[in-house]
């Protein structure tokens, strides 16, 4: 006998009697020190070849090199013998799984319904088989009890014994046929559908418009009206495309790796890829040219103005009041635009109306600005940016008489 103790202090694994697990056979018998050398001898000789293999119940071999805890079964299942039938698919029969072929029978009934109210039977429908609380029949105005008519007959109660594993089985008792009525309705639906675009095709014929191909020409055109988008007629779903196809990529717009960045994981390129190009010719001006269209500029604006009126203390607050913030700024502006120009009338009743410094620029100074940037070296040349188009005169140049 080994203490607990004992088994503690020399760091081997002990059961609840003190005994090493390895003592214990596949059955969960004790075995006394003499036999467990006999069983450690014969498992030896069995991997070696020398002894015969071991046999489960239905008198198959067992591999001396499959480890215990895949020849045992488990304890739920009640096999004192080693085995490899636990690991197999079993039949849909076979008790031993609980899958048993008699499963409960939905609808069906005893035989024939009763014809008076016996006790203890349902107050509405008059069946043995439940309660008046448990009853799925419509409830009456009068029950059967009451009535004596219409008296349901006794449904079939199974009592179906299911063990560890078929109570825990969501697909125990399933019955595929169940799903055929499914299949079918669809297969009508599908019917009908074919049906009428055949009879849409007939007329088409009818009325002499080609060979019956207009609607799929409508859903062709269809299809492809839907720019960046990719429509499947069969499967009825729309899958959006990042981009056209037919645009230009952005990172194709300037190939230096010194240019703007591009993003791929976004695919955003914020900066302008052709900073030197005119902005009226360009195709794309960076992805930050839209944060400062629309009404961006005039939002931008207000937050100013929002910011302004807080200092000089008024009560101005874009996030709790928009409108009201929206009605100071007009009408602000409005006031500042009449004090700007009365101060503007003012002057010129005073000092008379002078052509203004902007008015007296030649047209080709005052629309021919640009924010191009363009480099140029010692000599004159041009070394980075677009040429300048020289101006042309009326009169001759570079002509030289010899």
């Amino acid at each position: 006998f080994i203490s607990f103790s004992s088994g503690l202090k020399s760091g081997k694994r002990v059961n609840f009697k003190g005994l090493p697990a390895s003592t214990m056979a596949s059955s969960g018998k004790m075995l006394s020190s003499a036999e467990f050398k006999e069983k450690q001898k014969l498992d030896e000789a069995r991997k070696a070849g020398t002894a015969e293999p071991e046999r489960d119940e239905d008198g198959n071999e067992i591999n001396p090199h499959i480890p215990q805890f895949i020849a045992s079964a488990p304890w739920y299942l009640s096999s004192d013998k080693p085995g490899l039938k636990h690991q197999r698919l079993r039949a849909a029969g076979d008790s031993a799984l609980g899958l048993n072929a008699d499963w409960y029978r939905r609808g069906q009934k005893k035989g024939p319904a009763a014809k008076s109210f016996r006790k203890g039977a349902c107050a509405n429908c008059g069946a043995m088989t439940h309660k008046t609380a448990d009853c799925v029949e419509r409830p009456r105005k009068k029950g059967a009890k009451f009535t004596g008519k219409d008296i349901k007959a006794d449904e079939l109660v199974q009592d179906i014994d299911l063990d560890y594993a078929a109570k825990r089985d969501r697909w125990n008792g399933y019955d595929p046929s169940m799903h055929k009525a499914v299949m079918d309705r669809y297969e009508v639906l599908e019917n009908q559908r074919d049906e009428q675009k055949a009879k849409e095709v007939a007329e088409n014929l009818a009325a002499g418009d080609g060979n019956g191909e207009g609607a799929d020409d409508e859903e062709k055109d269809s299809t492809q009206k839907m720019l960046g988008q990719h429509f499947d007629q069969k499967t009825r779903m729309s899958v959006r495309n990042l981009r056209i196809r037919e645009d230009t990529p952005k990172f194709l717009y300037n190939l230096d790796p010194n240019s703007a960045h591009y993003d791929s994981r976004t695919r955003s390129m914020r900066e302008n890829p052709l900073p030197d190009q005119d902005p009226s010719q360009a195709e794309f001006a960076g992805d930050n040219f839209v944060r400062y269209s629309g009404d961006t500029q005039n939002f931008a604006k207000l937050q100013l103005y929002e910011l302004a009126a807080q200092d000089r203390g008024a009560d101005v607050n874009l996030a709790a009041n928009p409108t009201l913030a929206q009605l100071a700024q007009r009408e602000f502006v409005e006031r500042k635009q009449q004090v700007e120009g009365s101060k503007k009338s003012s002057l010129t009743d005073k000092y008379g109306a002078q052509q203004s410094a902007e008015d007296q620029l030649p047209a080709q100074l005052r629309f021919g600005q640009t924010e191009a940037y363009t480099e140029y070296s010692a000599d004159g040349s041009i070394v980075k940016g677009l040429e300048s188009v020289t101006p042309k005169s009326k009169y001759d140049e570079d002509v030289y008489q010899f």
